[in-house]
Parts: structure tokens; C-alpha cells; sequence
């Protein structure tokens, strides 16, 4: 049986990912686990999970390296995302650092390039290295991560920023500081949303009040709050899964709706920011 079609988000540069795609973070550090994190990536792609977010810092490009065997053969049919350290964000270590990336991934080009975070290099000299990737094919385009709503205006003030494509950032039921003005602003400026950690590094998955409404809807804690998650059109989210069996998990959760009084109850139990919540981090 073909499995449904997955709902589809769409970045300012007409780029099209999936609203659900493959964390590597932890992935790839340990030569045990190689076997059946490979299995996992590989039964992502094959379920139609396309997305796959890695980065430089994630186990000092073990990761990377990890991806680029599970895309061997079959790039064309992924979408590629990694990230550059804020501390070798500079014009010329952005290039560098990408370049690098790209020899461990085992691919010619990124689709996205995020800054990691932000750091102590001006805005303008990596979004000027960003917009020289572009221009020399190495990658199709570039956003941010862990951007509050302040660092994307001054970013939408730099040369070539309003080129951006997304804003990766923590965003799950226990962390909805990004719905206060975040999630408004980039709605507004038709840039989506890229959640992380949706499942709260797992911290959801011990909550009894999670527990109990995916009981009763018949469905697991996790799959539950990555729904609530996917609920948001503007959303798209990346979770790791370091087996096949929770990669057939996390992509059942797409089919997941909830009813008006479900997601008022979830309001009760973590309810929205009613002030504005600095962005955080994991």
C-alpha cells in the first residue's frame, strides 16, 4: 500500500520540503549503533521523510559522514540541510566550513546552509558568504537558526538578508515562547517556521498529561506532541529517530488532526505565552 502524501511547505525561494524531516543529532558518534541509524535515515527517505537537517557540530561531522553513505546514490532525491558554526561564520570560514560539509556529506551542493546560531561575526560578512555559496552552486539557499524576532529584523536590515529561507528554532507544546511575536512576524513575512526538538528531548514523552490524551486518542506520546507540532501550516519540523520502528512512528504522526476541545485542553496544560518569552535553546 502507498503510504499518503505527505503535506508540503513551501520557502520563499520556491524550494517545496516536506512539513516532517530526519534529525541527526546523536547520530553517526557511536560505530555500534552505525547499522541501525543508517536503516533508520534509509527507511525515512524511503516512507518519503525527504528532509534530512544535519550540521558540522553534530558529533565533529560524524554525522555528516553518516548521511553522506545513507544519500549515496540517491541525492537527487533528498533535501539537504546543515548548518555552520557560529565561530567560523566569517566570509571566508563560512565558504570553508561549507566546503567541508559538503566533502563529508559526499555531495556537490546543500539545499539550505543555516547559521547554527548567533555569534560574535557581523551579520553582513555571513550573509555575504551565504549569497557567494549561492552564486557558485554550492548551495541553493540559506536561513538561520535560534533567531528571536529581533535577530530577524536586524538580519532583514543587513545587505542580501532578506534573502532568508527559514528559521530553525525550539518550538514544542512545553516551549511555546516562539507563538508571542516569533511565529507572527515570520508568518507575516511569508518566512516558515523550522521546529526543533518537537518531543522536548524527550522530556513530553515522561509527561502524564501528554500520556494520558494519547491514550485516549489511541496513539503515542510522541506522536502526539509531533502533531501538535505539524499542526501549524507554517511549521515544519525535523525529529531524530536512531531506528526504523521510531521513524514509522514519528511518520504516522502527519495523520494525527485534533478536535477544538483537544487543543484547548493542551492550552491548559501548557498554556501559550501571554508576554514575550526569550527564545531558548537546547
Amino acid at each position: 500500500m502507498t503510504a499518503p502524501a505527505i503535506r508540503a511547505v513551501s520557502l520563499p525561494n520556491g524550494g517545496i520540503v516536506p512539513a516532517l524531516g530526519l534529525g541527526t543529532w546523536y547520530l553517526g558518534e557511536q560505530r555500534a549503533r552505525r547499522a541501525t541509524e543508517f536503516a533508520a535515515l534509509r527507511t525515512g527517505i524511503e516512507s518519503g521523510l525527504t528532509l534530512i537537517d544535519t550540521a558540522e557540530m553534530y558529533g565533529h561531522g560524524a554525522a555528516e559522514e553518516l548521511v553522506g553513505e545513507v544519500i549515496a546514490g540517491r541525492r537527487d532525491s533528498v533535501y539537504l540541510v546543515s548548518k555552520v558554526m557560529p565561530n567560523n561564520a566569517t566570509r571566508r570560514g563560512t565558504v570553508e566550513a561549507c566546503q567541508a560539509s559538503l566533502r563529508r556529506l559526499g555531495t556537490d551542493h546543500l539545499d539550505l546552509y543555516l547559521l547554527h546560531w548567533r555569534g560574535r561575526v557581523p551579520l553582513a560578512d555571513t550573509v555575504a558568504a551565504f549569497e557567494e555559496l549561492v552564486q557558485a552552486g554550492l548551495i541553493r539557499g540559506w536561513g538561520v537558526s535560534n533567531f528571536d524576532a529581533p535577530d530577524l529584523d536586524e538580519l532583514a536590515s543587513v545587505p542580501g538578508g532578506a534573502r532568508v529561507q527559514t528559521d530553525q528554532v525550539l518550538y514544542n507544546l512545553a516551549r511555546r515562547g516562539p507563538e508571542y511575536d516569533l511565529l507572527p512576524r515570520c508568518r507575516e513575512a511569508g518566512l516558515p517556521l523550522m521546529a526543533y526538538s518537537p518531543v522536548d528531548h524527550g522530556r513530553l514523552l515522561e509527561d502524564p498529561a501528554v500520556s494520558d490524551m494519547a491514550a485516549a486518542k489511541g496513539v503515542t506520546a510522541a506522536q502526539l506532541a509531533l502533531a501538535w507540532v505539524l499542526r501549524v501550516p507554517e511549521v515544519f519540523a525535523i525529529v531524530k529517530a536512531s531506528t526504523p520502528a521510531r521513524v514509522a512512528e514519528n511518520r504516522a504522526a502527519l495523520e494525527i488532526s485534533f478536535s477544538a476541545a483537544e487543543l484547548e485542553q493542551l492550552d491548559q496544560m501548557f498554556p501559550p505565552p501571554s508576554c514575550k518569552v526569550p527564545l531558548e535553546m537546547l
